[in-house]
C-alpha cells in the first residue's frame, strides 16, 4: 500500500469520485475520508474513478455500526481494489454519543471482533491520542491517525509506536500570510466542536496547554500550534515538520474562507470544497513538490 508523504482529508459526505480524480491528477496519493458509514458506501466508487489513489477512513466511529458490517464492507472493496483501502477507526466522544462506554474496553471488543471477521491488523489504524491508546494502536493495528495535533505530539507518538508502525497525523492549513486573518479563519473550526470535547482537551493538556489556552475561543498559542498558515512555502515547512518529528504521512485539512454552517449544529462551520479549494490544493502540491509520479512505499 503506497500512501506517499501527503494526502488530503475531507468529510466522506462531501467527497465525490470526481473530486478524488482531481486530487490524484494533482499528484496526491491518498485521500482520507472523515465519518464514512458502516458499509463504507461511496469508497468503491472513488477507487473506481482513480488509478492508484489510496483511500483511508479518518475516521470510522466504532459506535456507528458493528465490526461485522464494516469488516464485510472492507473485504468486498479490497477484493475489487486490492491494497488501496486502509480502515482508520476511533472511539468517538462521550459528548456526541449516547450510551458511550469505557473507551478502552469498548475499543478492545471492537478490535477483537475485527480479528474474528478477518480484517488484518496491518489494514487498520487507530485514531490514538494518549499514550495508552497509542500502545493499543501499536499492538493491535498498523498504526495511528491522530487528529488535531501538533508536531510535538507526532514526536511523542512515534516514541510510543516504535519505528515500524504507520503514523499519519491530520494537520489543518490556512493559505493566508496574515497571522490575525489566518487565526480568525482557523479559530471557529477548532473551537466548534473540538474544544468542547474532553478527549481533545485532555490531549492538549498533555501537550502543555493550560485551561487558559483552552478557554473561550482558544488562545493564539493554541491556534498557532494546531494550524499551519502563511505563504505556501511556509505551509510546506510546517507540514514537513511532522515528517521530521517521525510521521510517515500527513493528512492535509484545508481551512479557507468558504464555509457553511452545519445543518444541525450551526456553530460548527463546514468547509466548502469548490474550485477555489482545489486551486488551494494545487498551490500546496506545488509547494510540496508533489507530482503525479511522486510515490514512496508505506511502512
Amino acid at each position: 500500500m503506497e500512501l506517499g508523504k501527503f494526502g488530503i482529508w475531507q468529510p466522506a459526505y462531501a467527497t465525490t469520485p470526481d473530486m478524488a480524480k482531481r486530487l490524484e491528477n494533482l499528484g496526491y496519493t491518498a485521500l482520507w475520508l472523515g465519518g464514512p458509514p458502516p458499509d463504507l458506501a461511496g469508497i468503491a466508487d472513488i477507487l473506481s474513478a482513480t488509478d492508484n489513489l489510496v483511500v483511508g477512513s479518518s475516521i470510522y466511529n466504532i459506535y456507528n455500526g458493528d465490526a461485522a458490517t464494516v469488516a464485510a464492507a472492507y473485504r468486498r472493496i479490497d477484493q475489487q481494489f486490492p491494497d488501496r483501502l486502509l480502515l482508520g477507526i476511533g472511539v468517538g466522544h462521550p459528548e456526541q454519543t449516547k450510551g458511550y462506554g469505557t473507551p478502552m474496553a469498548t475499543l478492545r471488543t471492537f478490535l477483537d471482533d475485527l480479528d474474528t471477521h478477518g480484517l488484518a491488523r496491518e489494514r487498520r489504524a487507530l485514531a490514538a491520542l494518549g499514550p495508552k491508546m497509542l500502545e493499543v494502536a501499536r499492538d493491535r493495528t498498523g498504526g495511528s491517525l491522530p487528529y488535531l495535533v501538533s508536531a510535538e505530539h507526532t514526536r511523542r507518538a512515534r516514541t510510543v509506536l516504535g519505528p515500524q508502525k504507520l503514523l499519519a497525523p491530520e494537520q489543518k492549513v490556512v493559505l493566508e500570510p496574515d497571522a490575525e486573518r489566518a487565526r480568525a479563519l482557523a479559530r471557529p473550526r477548532i473551537k466548534h466542536p473540538y474544544l468542547g470535547l474532553v478527549n481533545y482537551r485532555n490531549n492538549l493538556r498533555r501537550l502543555g496547554f493550560t485551561d487558559d489556552d483552552l478557554a473561550g475561543d482558544g488562545s493564539n498559542r493554541l491556534i498557532d500550534a494546531l494550524t499551519v498558515y502563511g505563504q505556501p512555502t511556509e505551509i510546506a515547512q510546517g507540514l514537513r515538520a511532522h515528517l521530521d518529528a517521525g510521521a510517515d504521512h500527513v493528512q492535509i485539512q484545508l481551512v479557507s474562507e468558504k464555509s457553511a454552517p452545519h445543518p444541525a449544529i450551526p456553530d460548527v462551520l463546514l468547509q466548502v470544497y469548490d474550485d477555489a479549494a482545489f486551486q488551494s490544493y494545487e498551490i500546496l502540491a506545488a509547494a510540496l513538490a508533489i507530482t503525479p509520479s511522486t510515490r514512496v512505499p508505506c511502512r
